[in-house]
């Protein structure tokens, strides 16, 4: 039994993504086992809570006895509740911060466990209707941000400053943003904003499918978040690292090679001592989502699945 505590807009619907890729053949089959039973909760990311439900309902299929409650409020939230013991797991789109580390250290005398579980890739999206072709992370950074500390010499807050021309050349922008609580926002803020302030004014969302939504609403729109929220009202620019580099669409390969420049590990971390065994429920949720059984699922909820040799060092590292 899934107890699922984030509203339904959180949950991304009529999803066509491009990035729907194939599962690793060596992926081990995940093979059931006797005798698991018993609760779990998740708090975290609003980015994995798709995935985090999608596993949470097939896990249950193979194992009626279980309940699993899952809140996905955003990546913020998951260190507290797992230093507080209030959580089993917590799934984050970013790292923990030192603080975060510490913090749980101080309690429990080791770190969490730091377990990858997919591969996302971060979109800038624009309205369907869009004409842009390509944006470089320069321009992204100074379209949201402040301080420009990507390097692009002027703020831009008209479409014809990246070469849009007729009616769309006087437009402005309609920005769609994460909140703070949210590990995408901060991702975001690191990597495309190169650690830059957030523009005031900029219209943040308490989830990923909410800012797609106002992109799809907005014919002046342009947000981000995963590629898994993708729909058929918006789509995903291609994207530069700097002026003069190759625009890079978004897909597997490029997210999995990390060629595409917002590319990254989706992450849930775990409360293990070094010298003890996760418990049995613990321990088969994870031997499920690190098997072909769990990556087939992050492929069908438009994530990139690990390859072999990353999903069995996450394997080893938990002693499975």
């Amino acid at each position: 039994m899934i107890r699922n505590l984030v509203a339904a807009v959180g949950i991304a619907a009529a999803v066509t993504t491009p990035v729907l890729a194939q599962v690793d053949e060596n992926l081990p089959e995940y093979e059931p086992v006797s005798g698991v039973s018993g609760s779990v909760v998740s708090i975290g990311s609003d980015t994995l809570n798709n995935l985090m439900t999608l596993w949470a309902e097939e896990f249950s299929e193979i194992y009626p006895s279980v309940t699993i409650e899952i809140q996905g409020a955003g990546s913020s939230t998951a260190p507290p509740a797992l230093t507080e013991g209030t959580s089993n797991f917590g799934p984050m789109s970013r790292e923990m911060k030192s603080s975060e580390v510490q913090a749980f250290e101080e309690r429990y005398g080791y770190p969490p466990t730091k377990v990858g579980v997919a591969i996302d890739a971060l979109a800038v999206y624009v309205n369907k209707d869009n004409p842009v072709q390509c944006m470089t992370i320069p321009e992204v950074d100074a379209i949201f941000s402040t301080g420009r500390r990507c390097g692009h010499p002027e703020d831009i807050t008209r479409w014809g400053q990246i070469g849009l021309e007729g009616a769309w050349e006087s437009r402005d922008f309609a920005l769609y943003s994460r909140n703070a609580v949210s590990g995408t926002y901060g991702y975001f803020k690191d990597n495309a904003l190169c650690g830059g302030d957030y523009k005031a004014g900029i219209n943040e969302q308490p989830g990923s499918a909410s800012v797609v939504q106002g992109v799809t609403e907005s014919i002046n729109g342009i947000g981000y978040s995963g590629i898994g929220y993708i729909t058929s009202g918006v789509k995903a620019v291609p994207l530069a690292r700097e002026n003069g580099s190759d625009c890079v669409e978004i897909n597997a390969e490029s997210a999995a090679t990390g060629e595409y420049p917002l590319a990254r590990l989706l992450i849930v971390y775990v409360n293990k001592h070094p010298n003890e065994k996760l418990s049995p429920l613990v321990k088969e949720f994870f031997r499920m989502v690190l098997s072909k059984t769990g990556q087939e699922i992050v492929a069908k909820d438009g994530y990139v699945p690990l390859p072999e040799p990353v999903a069995a060092r996450m394997r080893e590292q938990l002693g499975l």
